[in-house]
């Protein structure tokens, strides 16, 4: 799955132009790589966002095309 639609589906960025804009901005990494809106997100990748001062970094532990908002937290898991 694309990175842009990954990162919507589980609900870390609320749209996918928004997700795409933060990529083209090189605000997201994957394993420490500026990573573009095409990147392949597989179980296991490290996410970083960042917004504005803040840091999130997330680990992929899966990959779903469609995710209820309740199920969307179970897709990755947050790394202090």
């Amino acid at each position: 799955m694309r990175l842009d639609k990954y990162l919507k589906v589980s609900r870390l960025i609320k749209r996918r132009t928004v997700a795409n804009e933060a990529c083209d901005k090189e605000h997201v990494t994957v394993n420490g790589r500026t990573a573009k809106a095409s990147y392949d997100v597989k179980p296991g990748d490290v996410i970083e966002i960042r917004f504005g001062q803040r840091l999130l970094r997330v680990e992929v532990l899966e990959v779903n095309e469609h995710a209820a908002k309740a199920d969307a937290p179970a897709m990755y898991r947050e790394i202090p």
